[in-house]
């Protein structure tokens, strides 16, 4: 195994590191935003801590397609302690959520993964999707004839794209076809 000295671990690909950090940034605002209005904050917040998580995952290094921001799942079960307990509360549990997180990796909790039935992971990122647009419809209440062309055409998108993995091209989806 070759082991990078510290020059070529920080400078060794600028341009792709550069273009991956504009994408993501690009990618991180409005789900930053998104969650935070879901969650019940105020979005500087969420700008906020997203920027942190960003800088730290950017400093202590993570690994390809590691979730490092704010997900659908805890902004939808951060929304009845933020409106029960306050903002305090919510610090607390994000900082919990962390040390849980750094315990499950040093024991390697991940081996168990291959426990858990794909269905079961199917139907939770599904029902996960219906809470979330469920959380969305009260903005659609008085809305213009615009949106709900845009909601139509994003709708399109995904429903016609055949890329395995993504919504429209899961096998799941097709065979409802």
């Amino acid at each position: 195994m070759r082991v990078l000295t510290t020059k070529e671990q920080w400078f060794g690909n600028i341009r792709g590191d550069i273009l991956a950090g504009i994408v993501v940034a690009l990618a991180l605002i409005p789900e930053a935003i998104a969650f935070s209005i879901i969650a019940g904050v105020d979005p500087m917040i969420g700008l906020y801590a997203s920027f942190c998580i960003a800088v730290t995952i950017a400093i202590v290094g993570g690994r390809p397609g590691m979730i490092s921001a704010a997900t659908g799942a805890m902004a939808l079960l951060m929304v009845t302690l933020v409106a029960d307990y306050g903002l305090q509360y919510l610090f607390a549990a994000t900082i919990l959520t962390g040390i849980l997180q750094i315990l499950f990796g040093v024991f390697k909790f991940a081996r168990f993964m291959k426990f858990i039935p794909r269905s079961v992971m199917v139907g939770f990122v599904n029902a996960l999707a219906i809470l979330i647009f469920m959380a969305q419809l009260e903005q659609f209440v008085d809305a213009t004839w615009g949106m709900y062309a845009m909601v139509a055409g994003a709708l399109a998108i995904i429903m016609g794209s055949k890329t395995p993995g993504y919504a429209g091209g899961s096998k799941e989806l097709q065979a409802w076809y």
